[in-house]
């Protein structure tokens, strides 16, 4: 009789076979207290209760016909035993964030600074410089103050600088609208003064209430009386500012959420991974944000020195280099191996993908899973008019289609991400830089190679659109569009000459006078919503000829490329297999039948 043991030797040798299970038949049956009794002709599954049993095989061709149905089976047995016990990296990530409690030392509530009477927001900055006579300063060197990469040579990168997207273009001429999400006071125009310590805004990342809104067009600054917004419908009221200021503490989701999650002027219009569902999130949505799981806040990952916040900065990766806690305790936790290490897993052949494959490819899978986000934006559709008035069309999702202001957008919900090489830059197109209007024009995109050993396939959201050109000297156009009537702004004309003469002036940029629309795309990494782990990615997801790499080029992936002397001498090796097990079953057979012994 051959024994268990023996059948799952010749299983483990099919393993190699692309898209073989290997002994996944076998293990699975056995694991499920099932006693399989194979025949010549037939197989029999007998329930032998709630213990695991050794599976008797009582015929060589049963064996051979097992190993055949090995041969083509799926998942592999190691996933299954992976599932079983925690791997390396969710024991380590476990550790570095086991200890959530958030511990103070003062009670703001209590000092006597903040118990005066306050009329104004810089009135509360003041107060709040008695005691963090730094904080001012050390804000005022980060992106979330100047809106400029303090990496660039030119210093020009960045959107207060004269970088450029394809939702809103950008912030010249436009700021009082743009500036509702600086974390300042006042940054109406080009005049505004960095160096004012009392333009700080502490609130927008401190205050605990609730209650604290900035007006959307009041450059960052909050209401004395009540005012309705009629662009939301909403109307907004002074906050209590002897409240909102004795709450403060360190930043929470809300904090960070009220500006990151309607970047681009809504909800969902800019990043597909970041929107209004992450403020209560289920684990489902997010393992590290769920309420229901790790309950993570913004800063448990983005962790911040000196105000700075760790983040990629356009092309400054968010950290250059590659460690976990354990390496070094005092790096920014922004990585996936920070936490989980790069050796994350139990089977050791899905960590041999973490050298090449970023994290977020196989745990993402989609995006925007509980709110849209805006895909496509065709500026060149704007200013239309029934009956000589602005209108909206309602689509999909609750959202708009067309805007008379804005122009045609596209809106879509689980969305599969696009992949690219990426070692953590992106590059940014600026108003000044040529571009080919023949084809698509890239405003932003990854930096990266397969060559490039700080570069990993990561997911990306890819944003198309299309936006006024200069015909002639072949540059990205700025118009004017948040303003009134009288100051060229195309929301209040519909003229785009008007608002692209008016925006270029302001800029002190050239503008030929002639113009027309480009389609162009714009790149958002994809690095929030992470899945549970059972709704990971499967590996046929991208081996397979028309899976979610077929875009990447230029290497070998099994199940995708085919190679034919590679894929002959696979099938010969397995042919050669078969025959040796077929074989073997049947010298044992004759010589038992003849007089031989066999294994008893």
């Amino acid at each position: 009789m051959f024994r268990h043991e023996n059948c799952l030797k010749v299983a483990k040798s099919l393993s190699f076979v692309p898209n073989s299970g290997g002994i996944a038949i076998a293990h699975s049956l056995y694991n499920e207290n099932t006693l399989i009794y194979l025949w010549d002709k037939e197989v029999r599954v007998k329930k032998v209760g709630s213990r695991k049993v050794l599976i008797p095989f009582l015929s060589h061709v049963g064996c051979v016909s097992l190993a055949l149905m090995l041969l083509f089976s799926a998942p592999g047995w190691a996933q299954e035993e992976e599932m079983q016990a925690d791997a390396p990296g969710r024991i380590l990530a476990r550790q570095a964030t086991q200890d959530k409690t958030s511990w103070i030392t003062a009670d703001h509530s209590r000092f006597e600074a903040l118990q005066k009477e306050f009329n104004s927001g810089p009135e509360v900055t003041r107060a709040c410089l008695t005691c963090h006579n730094d904080a001012a300063s050390q804000f005022h060197e980060t992106i979330h103050w100047t809106w400029l990469d303090p990496y660039s040579e030119k210093g020009i990168t960045g959107k207060g600088g004269l970088s450029v997207n394809n939702f809103c273009i950008s912030i010249h001429s436009n700021e009082p609208r743009c500036t509702s999400c600086h974390a300042g006071y006042g940054w109406k125009d080009k005049n505004f003064d960095f160096t004012q310590q009392d333009k700080v805004d502490c609130l927008i990342c401190h205050e605990q209430t609730g209650t604290y809104k900035k007006f959307p067009t009041k450059a960052g600054r909050v209401v004395s009386e009540p005012t309705l917004f009629k662009g939301n419908g909403k109307t907004y009221t002074p906050p209590d500012w002897n409240k909102v200021a004795q709450s403060v503490a360190r930043p929470t989701r809300k904090n960070c959420g009220t500006c990151h999650f309607s970047g681009g002027g809504g909800d969902g219009v800019k990043h597909g991974d970041m929107d209004s569902s992450l403020f209560k999130p289920d684990k489902k949505l997010d393992v590290h944000m769920g309420t229901d799981g790790q309950d993570f806040d913004c800063i448990r990952c983005h962790t911040t020195t000196r105000h700075q916040i760790a983040g990629r900065i356009y092309s400054t990766p968010a950290v250059t280099h590659r460690k976990s806690l354990i390496e070094d305790d005092l790096i920014p936790k922004i990585r996936c191996e920070s936490c989980h290490s790069a050796t994350p897993h139990k089977e050791a052949k899905i960590n041999d993908h973490t050298d090449k494959v970023g994290c977020q490819s196989c745990h993402i899978p989609t995006f925007a899973r509980v709110e849209p986000t805006k895909m496509w934006w065709d500026w060149s559709k704007a200013g239309e008019k029934k009956n000589g008035k602005p209108y909206t069309i309602d689509g999909p999702f609750g959202k708009h289609t067309y805007n008379t202001k804005k122009g045609e957008f596209k809106w879509d919900k689980n969305v599969v991400p696009e992949y690219f090489w990426f070692n953590g830059s992106i590059n940014t197109l600026t108003a000044i830089d040529k571009i080919d209007p023949s084809g698509v024009v890239r405003v932003s995109w990854p930096e990266g190679s397969r060559d490039d050993p700080d570069s990993r396939i990561t997911p990306f959201k890819v944003h198309r659109g299309k936006q006024p050109y200069d015909t002639v000297n072949k540059t990205i156009l700025i118009p004017h569009l948040f303003g009134k009537k009288e100051s060229g702004a195309f929301w209040g004309n519909f003229d785009w000459k008007l608002a692209l003469e008016s925006g270029m002036a302001y800029a002190e940029l050239p503008f030929s006078g002639e113009f027309d629309f480009v389609e162009t795309t714009y790149v958002f990494p994809t690095t929030h919503m992470v899945a549970p782990k059972e709704d990971a990615l499967r590996c046929e997801a991208c081996h397979s000829s028309d899976g979610r790499m077929a875009g990447l080029a230029g290497f070998y992936m099994p199940g995708r490329d085919s190679n034919d002397p590679v894929e002959m001498a696979g099938w010969a090796i397995v042919l050669l297999s078969l025959g040796g097990v077929i074989l073997h079953g049947l010298g044992r057979s004759f010589f038992r039948k003849n007089g031989g012994s066999g294994r008893k």
